[in-house]
């Protein structure tokens, strides 16, 4: 080691040992009055000394995933399990005023919810889809103790590294897999003047809810998807991982049996497939009984429906604007829905999607959003001026949003 080097290392030790000094104050007084309060917990201490050589107290939110982070959602084994809860957490998250959260294993965040004010404070920092909250990105939170212990976790208010994190506190309880691997986490966040006794108790046993419906799914061979119908842009089908070929007609009805679960009448499929057009019963009804074969009968005779589970990329977005998550949105939304058909009710549906994405994105403070929107919509000059106008000063982005918007006035 040169000199240089060596001077180097120890004005970084210097300065460490004085953050370490301001801080330990502050993590005794944190939530208990004053600075002669019960020790700081261990578990506390030992990620502060573990962080702090490679974490900045001062950063004003997580850093992102590479790629963003929430591709995988959909394929993720926590996927299924917590979209049967969805209605749950969203209650529980609204009513009580937290953010709900679910990560993946390595800390990044795959799916939010909660009522629109708390998620915006919590976008502030990041802690949103893609937001990166390991230790050795953010520091002690309790989304990292309860990936690094292994067991339930609180952290409040100055407990956590990050000062931005100082007005929040945070619940979190490790998710396991049949075999006890730890998948991600459960959290419950909200600002520390809300903080509540029973919210450690609560995300406890929603994760437990979690494991257990990942255990009856493994006792029942269903771990693995299985039809998964991509309508959003180029379409695909597939079983099990493989390609399942089905004919654009097909590709419809499945496509409209996803997005409106309740069924259709033989009357109402019929005509949202054809329209007016003069097309024989016993034409129609050999397209759906094709569908039925390729799908092992999964499709109900009288009212046409589906039986069995299809994850769908549309009903997803839908999904994700219905619980304020508008990150996901724009990450599943690859483009309008069947882009060739003409199929009324398809027709319908694609208008519907184009709507209430554009809509949601021209709402949201984040210009990601309509950075990643305005890829798939060169024409739309509001949503790239929207972009612009969100993007700061010295935003390198601000390029990207300009040149769009020269691009769609011509």
């Amino acid at each position: 080691m040169t000199m240089a080097e060596m001077g180097a290392l120890k004005r970084r030790r210097t300065l460490l040992e004085h953050e370490w000094a301001r801080v330990v104050p502050q993590l005794r007084s944190a939530g208990r009055g004053s600075a002669g309060g019960p020790p700081v917990r261990a578990e506390v201490t030992e990620s502060w000394a573990r962080s702090l050589p490679t974490v900045d107290p001062g950063l004003e939110s997580a850093p992102p995933a590479a790629g963003g982070g929430t591709a995988g959602w959909p394929r993720s084994p926590l996927y299924r399990p917590v979209t049967d809860l969805t209605d749950e957490l969203v209650s529980i998250a609204e009513d009580a005023g937290f953010v709900a959260a679910v990560t993946d294993e390595a800390g990044t965040i795959l799916w939010t919810c909660g009522g629109r004010v708390m998620r915006r404070r919590a976008e502030r920092v990041n802690f949103a889809p893609g937001g990166r909250w390991d230790e050795g990105a953010m520091g002690t939170n309790a989304l990292s103790l309860a990936l690094r212990n292994g067991h339930p976790s609180t952290v409040f208010s100055a407990e956590h590294l990050v000062a931005a994190l100082h007005g929040w506190v945070c619940y979190c309880a490790p998710i396991h897999g049949p075999d006890g691997r730890v998948l991600g986490v459960l959290d419950l966040s909200t600002t520390w003047d809300r903080s509540h006794p029973l919210a450690l108790p609560t995300v406890r046993t929603l994760a437990t809810a979690i494991e257990a419906r990942l255990r009856d799914r493994a006792e029942a061979g269903q771990a693995p998807p299985g039809v998964e119908l991509r309508c959003l842009g180029p379409a695909r089908v597939s079983r099990a991982g493989a390609r399942l070929h089905l004919p654009p007609r097909q590709v419809e009805i499945l496509a409209l049996l996803a997005l409106e679960p309740g069924g259709f009448t033989p009357e109402r499929l019929r005509a949202s497939l054809y329209g007016d057009r003069p097309v024989t019963a016993s034409t129609f009804k050999a397209e759906v009984s094709h569908l039925r074969r390729a799908l092992d009968g999964a499709v109900a005779t009288r009212t046409y429906a589906l039986t069995a589970p299809v994850v769908c990329d549309a009903v997803e977005v839908l999904a994700a604007l219905d619980r304020g998550d508008t990150g996901t949105a724009v990450e599943r939304y690859r483009g309008p829905l069947l882009p060739l058909s003409e199929a009324p009710g398809v027709v319908a549906w694609r208008e519907h999607l184009e709507v209430v994405v554009r809509e949601a994105v021209l709402a949201a403070a984040r210009p990601e959003y309509a950075l990643r929107y305005g890829e798939r919509a060169p024409y739309d000059t509001e949503v790239h001026e929207h972009a612009l106008r969100l993007l700061g000063p010295g935003d390198v982005r601000r390029g990207i949003a300009v040149s769009r918007i020269g691009a769609s006035r011509h």
